[in-house]
């Protein structure tokens, strides 16, 4: 391996997603009372294979449209490096997982896979959203080991924002390449709307899905989640080529997280 190889598959597992899925699923964990470190390397193993293999299956795409950030193209480690990464991270990740039970390395395979098909085939149909809605919607059942329906839909409807919003900086390299999922079919206005509703819809599940009245916080949290959304939507009618929208979006992705860490305290 080349002396700049090991920065380079660090880039190519897309770190800053992996780092906050993992930390956000670790403080889940110790939010819901469970063992922390189990928690946290079956999600990391299985973050390092979806973005190992979302490189190196995307190797050739990323070369034709110039993306010298991305580190295969930029010759920064060899793409087979990569794809051993991936499948020895995929393949440790049902034993991590089976730590926390069978139930829960279930929940954690089936995510993982759901996972990986959206790198292939899924990313370029009208279907794109579906993984992203499995994996985030079973990453509560497998950091709690089950979790009510209100929680479980919640994390799906974040994975599914979530979606939108990681699509919409690239639609126009996706394009060049003939990507056609669905975020590329309702364009980058309808893809600003469908993050915002999923995102939204989440925030209010998360204050009031759970037992009893809402806290005043969790009100208030829906508040700056719909009035931020809210003003960046409409900022966008004034001015289509502006990121508010997606800075809005991305605010109250940040809401639903801080919600969905709160939902996972035990009661």
């Amino acid at each position: 391996m080349r002396a700049h190889a090991p920065l380079g598959l660090l880039r190519a597992c897309h770190p800053a997603p992996t780092a906050a899925v993992t930390a956000a699923a670790t403080l889940l964990a110790l939010a819901g009372g469970r063992p922390a470190g189990q928690v946290a390397a079956a999600v990391l193993a299985s973050q390092l294979a979806v973005g190992w293999h979302n490189d190196w299956w995307d190797a050739d795409r990323d070369a034709t449209v110039g993306r010298r950030d991305k580190p295969i193209p930029a010759g920064a480690v060899p793409r087979r490096v990569v794809g051993v990464a991936a499948l020895i991270a995929a393949v440790a990740t049902p034993p991590l997982a089976l730590l926390s039970g069978l139930g829960p390395a279930l929940a954690a395979t089936v995510g993982l896979v759901a996972a990986l098909l959206y790198n292939w085939p899924l990313k370029n149909t009208a279907l794109s959203v579906l993984p992203w809605l499995v994996s985030f919607g079973l990453l509560p059942v497998f950091v709690l080991r089950g979790g009510p329906a209100w929680l479980v839909a919640a994390a799906a409807l974040l994975g599914g924002g979530a979606h939108f919003v990681n699509a919409l900086p690239d639609l126009a390299d996706d394009a060049r390449t003939g990507v056609r999922g669905l975020p590329h079919r309702l364009g980058a206005t309808g893809s600003r709307v469908a993050a915002a509703a999923g995102l939204l819809a989440a925030s209010a599940l998360l204050v009031l899905g759970p037992p009893g009245p809402p806290s005043w916080w969790g009100w208030v949290a829906l508040g700056t989640a719909a009035a931020g959304l809210s003003a960046g939507l409409l900022y966008a009618v004034r001015r289509p080529r502006s990121r508010a929208p997606f800075h809005a979006v991305l605010l109250v992705a940040l809401v639903d997280v801080v919600l969905l860490l709160a939902a996972g305290r035990p009661a």
